[in-house]
């Protein structure tokens, strides 16, 4: 038995006829204007969304990850002033540090962001 030919995308989206490209369609008002041809491979223009993208990406992206070793109590105390105030342990680290700066005459983390990055 001979094996069956090897699909790719352009032979799927040509399999799917219209139907697919009517779901596309609802999906994106731009992609309402100009309707793809039945098995036409429709190109996205995602070059907008990129540039932005690029330029911000994720906090995980952007930041150095540094590790705080806390003792149990302080790490308690912590947590449940987080949850106390309805926010993120993480604000209440970043605050910390805002007063810290501000004690020991340094720039506010506002103000480092407001910088060129390094």
């Amino acid at each position: 038995m001979s094996r069956p030919p090897k699909l790719d995308l352009a032979s799927i989206v040509a399999a799917a006829g219209p139907v697919g490209a009517t779901r596309k369609a609802s999906a994106r008002p731009a992609a309402k204007a100009n309707p793809p041809a039945s098995g036409e491979i429709v190109q996205l223009d995602l070059a907008a969304s990129d540039a932005s993208a690029a330029r911000a990406g994720t906090l995980k992206e952007r930041a150095k990850q540094m590790s705080v070793y806390l003792e149990p109590p302080v790490y308690d105390q912590l947590r449940d002033l987080a949850y106390a105030e309805r926010t993120k342990m993480h604000a209440l680290m970043l605050e910390a540090l805002d007063l810290l700066f501000k004690q020991r005459g340094a720039r506010s983390i506002e103000q480092v962001m407001g910088e060129n990055p390094r």
